[in-house]
C-alpha cells in the first residue's frame, strides 16, 4: 500500500452514512483499512451496511443518531471513545432535500414553502455545524484531525428549482473555508478541513427529480446530461479517490479548499 494515501486504522466518522453514497465510502475506506462508525437515523440500513462490512473482514460500528441533536451527538461521541478511544476523520455526508423547498415547473419563487425551506437549510448547514462542534472537540484536543463536508454542484452553479438546497450548500462552502482557518490557526496545522462537490448522482434524494416512474430520464436529467461533458451521472465509486486523498496524509497541505467531482459539469459552457 502507498502509505501517502493510507487511511489504515484511523477512526473515521461518517454522518449519514447508510445513505447511497455513505454506503458506498463505508465500505470502500473499510477495505482501506479504517475503523468506521456509521451515524445515521436509519438503523436497519446502517446495521445492515456494518454487517456487509464486516462479514467482509472490515472493522464498523452503527450509531443511531439525530445530527440536529446535539445530546445524542454526545452521546455517539461518548460511544466512540469508549470504543475506539479517538476520532481521527470526520465524514459530513449527512443531508438531503425536500419537494417543499423545491420550486415546481408551474411554480414561481412566491410559492416557495418557507418552512420547508428552513428544514432543507437547518439539516445541510445545521447538520453539519452540530456534528462538527461535538466530533472536532476531540480532534482539537489531539491537535489532529481531518473533517470532509459534503457541498455541492448547486453551490458552485445556482440551479433551477432547487433554492433551499442549493442556499444550504452554498453556505457549506463559505463555512468550511472558515473552519479551515478557524481550526488551523486556533489549533495547530494538524487540523485540516476540505469539502467534495459531487456533481449528479442519481440518489433517493433527487431520483423523483431525475428518473420517471419507469426509469426513463427526466426532461431535467436530460438538461444535465447534454451540460455534462463525460455524458452521465456519477457513480458512488467516482467519489472514493477524492475522499481517501483528502483524509490522507497525500493531502496533509491542503485545507479549505473544494474538491469537485462533477465529471466537467462546472466547466461546460456553451
Amino acid at each position: 500500500m502507498n502509505e501517502l494515501f493510507s487511511v489504515k486504522d484511523k477512526v473515521i466518522v461518517i454522518t449519514g452514512g447508510a445513505g447511497i453514497l455513505g454506503c458506498g465510502i463505508a465500505d470502500y475506506l473499510a477495505k482501506q483499512g479504517g475503523r468506521i462508525i456509521i451515524l445515521d437515523r436509519n438503523e436497519e440500513l446502517g446495521r445492515s451496511q456494518v454487517k456487509q462490512i464486516v462479514d467482509k473482514g472490515g472493522q464498523a460500528l452503527f450509531l443511531k443518531t439525530d445530527v440536529m441533536n446535539r445530546e445524542v451527538l454526545e452521546r455517539n461521541k461518548a460511544e466512540i471513545l469508549t470504543q475506539y478511544g479517538t476520532i481521527d476523520v470526520l465524514l459530513n455526508a449527512a443531508g438531503g432535500n425536500m419537494p417543499g423547498a423545491t420550486i415546481a415547473p408551474d411554480k414561481t419563487f412566491f410559492d416557495l414553502d418557507i418552512e420547508a425551506f428552513r428544514k432543507v437549510v437547518d439539516l445541510n448547514l445545521f447538520g453539519t455545524v452540530l456534528p462538527t462542534m461535538v466530533f472536532a472537540e476531540v480532534m482539537a484536543e489531539n491537535k489532529k484531525g481531518i473533517i470532509v463536508n459534503f457541498s455541492s454542484e448547486s453551490a458552485l452553479r445556482p440551479l433551477t428549482r432547487v433554492v433551499g438546497y442549493g442556499t444550504a450548500k452554498a453556505a457549506i462552502t463559505n463555512y468550511t473555508k472558515y473552519m479551515a482557518a478557524e481550526l488551523a490557526t486556533k489549533f495547530g496545522n494538524g487540523l485540516r478541513v476540505n469539502a467534495i462537490a459531487p456533481g449528479f448522482f442519481i440518489t433517493e434524494q433527487n431520483r423523483a427529480l431525475l428518473t420517471n416512474p419507469d426509469g426513463s430520464l427526466t426532461e431535467r436529467a436530460k438538461t444535465i446530461i447534454a451540460h455534462t461533458p463525460f455524458g452521465c451521472f456519477g457513480e458512488p465509486e467516482d467519489l472514493y479517490g477524492t475522499i481517501q486523498y483528502l483524509i490522507s496524509d497525500a493531502s496533509k497541505f491542503v485545507t479549505g479548499t473544494v474538491a469537485v467531482v462533477d465529471g466537467g459539469f462546472d466547466a461546460f459552457s456553451i
